[in-house]
């Protein structure tokens, strides 16, 4: 026990340790000071590109945020074979804009998996210097794709992407999906992204911005077809051909709030684990188990043993650390640590099936 005590602080410590350096390096999305007219026509053209399957309850609410971006060359939405209203949807909020269309898309080749295949579409019908890929369920502020353009070229990035913040609205989400963020934060040094380091090179698919040329290098979502988490794929890709990768933080200007309820966000975020460990079923059940370990052990061991109040109070220091840098709102829920494990057994059995269920398609 006295082995397993020190694993944990020390483990818990060097996240601590990484987060503290990504708390002042990690940049986040702002909104410009000041900028004129003659400041916008200098900026590369932009298109918006918005893939769209069964997003009728977004819509709505999203959509009317992306039509009022400045800085927009043209709004481009493909309606990736939905099965609800959201192509009728989307052509009604248009109705009258210069700048904005639906695309009908056509269903996957062998070898795609939709969501790449209606990304690689919009790309070929594209025509900005900047491709500009947003989730349907990504809310965009004022100025939000002007501040990403900015970050994209402060960074010198070729692919650049953007961690929205989280939104929760139910305990379930609350005790999961800001993993996101931590993982995000306390394993990767932001310095490192620029590193040649394979491990290091991470996007977020919510919303990702490629140069014409990094994109043309890339040649789209092609090099990644098959891949069901091809936001890491894509940069690894991109890492491999030499170009440079970009992050930030969305702040007050991009927020998603990605799954409705405990049940989506174990359907959802499920599909992707399994990936991240190379396809070993082994090393994601070790995972879980570890950060049982390591955030919910210590709350029943200090019962018993004071000393685990150090790992218990690391554990909670962590994820109000890490809502600070994403999001206050959120630093209360950070006396939900040691639950968060537990919430997560759920997406780790899902994750070993052979098959998943997502949008009314099924994934291998």
């Amino acid at each position: 026990m006295t082995l397993l005590f020190r694993a944990v602080v020390a483990f818990l410590l060097a996240k601590l340790a990484t987060l503290t350096v990504n708390l002042i390096q990690f940049p986040v999305l702002r909104t410009a000071d000041c900028r004129t007219p003659a400041d916008r026509r200098e900026s590369p053209t932009v298109s918006l590109l918005v893939p769209m399957r069964n997003e009728a309850e977004n819509l709505p609410r999203t959509l009317p945020a992306m039509l009022a971006q400045l800085g927009v060359t043209e709004l481009v939405l493909l309606d990736d074979e939905s099965t609800d209203s959201s192509s009728d949807i989307a052509n009604a909020l248009l109705d009258g804009s210069p700048i904005a269309r639906v695309m009908v898309g056509t269903p996957p080749p062998p070898g795609w998996v939709g969501k790449n295949w209606a990304c690689q579409q919009l790309g070929n019908a594209a025509s900005g210097q900047l491709l500009v890929y947003c989730d349907a369920d990504v809310l965009l502020a004022e100025g939000a794709v002007e501040a990403v353009v900015r970050e994209l070229l402060r960074q010198c990035a070729e692919v650049f992407s953007v961690f929205p913040r989280q939104l929760t609205g139910s305990l379930g989400e609350a005790l999961v999906t800001p993993l996101i963020d931590d993982v995000l934060l306390c394993f990767l040094p932001f310095g490192l992204l620029s590193a040649d380091v394979p491990a290091a090179a991470t996007a977020n698919g919510s919303l990702l911005a490629f140069t014409r040329a990094g994109y043309a290098e890339l040649d789209g979502f092609a090099g990644v077809r098959g891949e069901i988490v091809e936001d890491v794929a894509l940069a690894r890709h991109a890492r491999g051909a030499g170009l440079r990768l970009g992050l930030a933080l969305g702040g007050d200007l991009v927020r998603t709030r990605m799954y409705c309820g405990y049940r989506e966000v174990v359907t959802g975020l499920s599909r992707g684990l399994l990936p991240v460990t190379g396809g070993s079923r082994l090393l994601l059940g070790a995972a879980a188990a570890w950060q049982l370990a390591a955030y919910s052990l210590p709350l029943a061991a200090s019962v018993r043993q004071r000393r685990w109040l150090l790992p218990l109070a690391l554990g909670v220091a962590e994820r109000a650390l890490v809502a600070l840098k994403c999001d206050r709102a959120r630093m209360w829920q950070a006396v939900l640590t040691p639950l968060s494990p537990i919430a997560f057994l759920p997406l780790a059995v899902q994750a070993m099936r052979r098959q998943q269920q997502w949008k009314g398609r099924t994934y291998s």
